[in-house]
C-alpha cells in the first residue's frame, strides 16, 4: 500500500487528503487498482454494470474490459453474469470489495492526525476561496440592510450567534464571520477570546464600525430604568437573547458586576434571536425592558439607555482576505453607500478603513 497528498482548492474539503492504494504489482501489470476498487464497489451498491460504470466514471465498455482483463490476470471470477438478473458480484469480488472497505476504515483512523497537521500547515499560503463566500455574522441591522438593498456581489448570509459564527469559522463551515466586543475589553482580553476558535498562524480580523448596546424600553421610559440592576429590583420583565449571542453574554457579565443572578430576572429565559425581535416584543407590551442596539429601538419607536458602545467586525482566514473574492466583499463593505447607511442609523459610527490584520488590533 502506498499514501499519497492530493490538494484541493475547494474551501469545504480538506486543503490535503491522505490517500491509498492497493498496489498489485506484477499480478495486474499497468491496471490501476483504485478504478478496479471503484467499479466492484459501485456494483455491489448498484447491482446493474451499466450504473456502476457511470459511478466509477467510465464506459460500459471500458468497464468490461477491465474486468475481463484483472478476471484472466487472478485466475478467478470477480462477477457473475445471470439470465435476467444482469450481473453481480462474484463471492470472491465480493470478498475484494469488503476487504477494501475495511481496511480504509481503519487507516482513515490512522491518517487522520497527519491530514490534520499538514492541512494546517498548507492553510496559511494555500489559496482556497470558493466563487460565493459563506458569511456566519451575529445579527446586525446595518449589515442586514446592506445585504437586502445595498449589496452588489454574491455571498450567502447566515445568521448565528457571534460564538457559534467563531465556532463554524474554526471548522472550516463558512468563509467569513461578523462578530462583537465591548469596547471597554484590553487588548489581551479580544486576543484570549478570540483565541478559543481561532489561530494567529490562519487568521486574521477587521473592526468595522461601532454600535452602541443598551436597554430597549418604552418610549419614554415610563419605569426610569438605567441599568439591569433597576429592571431586576422592580421585578420587571426581561427578553433575552439566545444562547450563544455576543449579546447574551454581554447581558450575563453585566448581571454578574451587578450581583444578580439569572433566577431572579422575570423572562430571563425568554429568548430572541436578533435586534429586531428584541425590540419587537417590548414594542407589543410582551416585556418591560430587552438589551439591544439602539437602531432596533429607534425603528420601533421605543426608548433607549445606553450602555456599552462596543466594535463590530469580522474574522476571515488570511487566505480569504487576499483572494479576489475577499477582497471585493471588503471593498463593498469599505464604500461610500454602506458608510453613508451607517452614518443615517442611531447608534452607529463607521470606523477608518484599514486592511485585516492581528487580533490584539480589532479595538485600536
Amino acid at each position: 500500500m502506498s499514501a499519497t497528498a492530493t490538494r484541493t482548492r475547494q474551501v469545504n474539503t480538506p486543503l490535503a487528503r491522505l490517500r491509498w492504494a492497493w498496489d498489485f504489482g506484477p499480478l495486474l501489470g499497468d491496471v490501476d487498482s483504485s478504478r478496479l476498487l471503484a467499479l466492484l464497489t459501485a456494483l455491489g451498491a448498484e447491482g446493474a454494470l451499466g450504473n456502476a460504470a457511470k459511478q466509477a466514471g467510465m464506459s460500459y465498455r471500458s468497464a468490461w474490459g477491465l474486468l475481463r482483463h484483472c478476471e484472466q490476470a487472478l485466475g478467478a471470477a470477480l462477477v457473475v453474469m445471470e439470465r435476467g438478473r444482469g450481473t453481480r458480484l462474484s463471492e470472491f469480488g465480493a470478498s475484494i470489495v469488503q476487504l477494501d472497505g475495511a481496511a480504509r476504515l481503519a487507516l482513515d483512523v490512522v491518517h487522520a492526525p497527519w491530514q490534520r497537521r499538514l492541512e494546517e500547515l498548507l492553510a496559511p499560503v494555500v489559496r482556497a476561496t470558493p466563487e460565493r463566500l459563506r458569511l456566519a455574522a451575529s445579527h446586525d441591522l446595518a449589515l442586514a440592510d446592506w445585504v437586502e438593498y445595498g449589496r452588489r456581489i454574491s455571498f450567502d448570509l447566515f445568521w448565528r450567534g457571534g460564538e457559534e459564527a467563531l465556532a463554524s469559522l474554526a471548522r472550516d463551515e463558512c468563509d467569513i464571520v461578523g462578530f462583537h466586543v465591548p469596547e471597554s475589553w484590553a487588548a489581551a482580553q479580544v486576543v484570549s477570546w478570540l483565541g478559543r476558535w481561532l489561530k494567529t498562524s490562519q487568521h486574521v480580523c477587521l473592526p468595522l464600525m461601532r454600535r452602541c448596546q443598551g436597554l430597549i424600553v418604552a418610549r419614554g421610559n415610563p419605569h426610569r430604568l438605567q441599568t439591569l440592576a433597576d429592571a431586576s429590583r422592580r421585578g420587571l420583565r426581561m427578553v433575552n437573547r439566545q444562547r450563544g449571542s455576543g449579546t447574551r453574554s454581554l447581558i450575563d457579565q453585566l448581571l454578574a458586576a451587578n450581583g444578580l443572578r439569572p433566577e431572579n430576572i422575570a423572562g430571563y429565559a425568554h429568548e430572541e434571536f436578533t435586534h429586531e425581535a428584541i425590540a419587537a416584543t417590548v414594542a407589543a407590551g410582551q416585556a418591560d425592558v430587552g438589551f439591544g442596539i439602539e437602531a432596533a429601538a429607534a425603528r420601533y419607536d421605543l426608548g433607549f439607555v445606553p450602555l456599552v458602545w462596543e466594535r463590530y467586525g469580522f474574522a476571515m482566514r488570511s487566505v480569504v482576505a487576499g483572494s479576489p473574492e475577499g477582497k471585493a466583499f471588503l471593498a463593498r463593505l469599505h464604500g461610500n453607500t454602506f458608510r453613508q447607511r451607517l452614518l443615517a442609523m442611531p447608534g452607529y459610527e463607521p470606523l477608518p478603513v484599514r486592511a485585516p490584520g492581528a487580533w490584539g488590533d480589532f479595538l485600536a
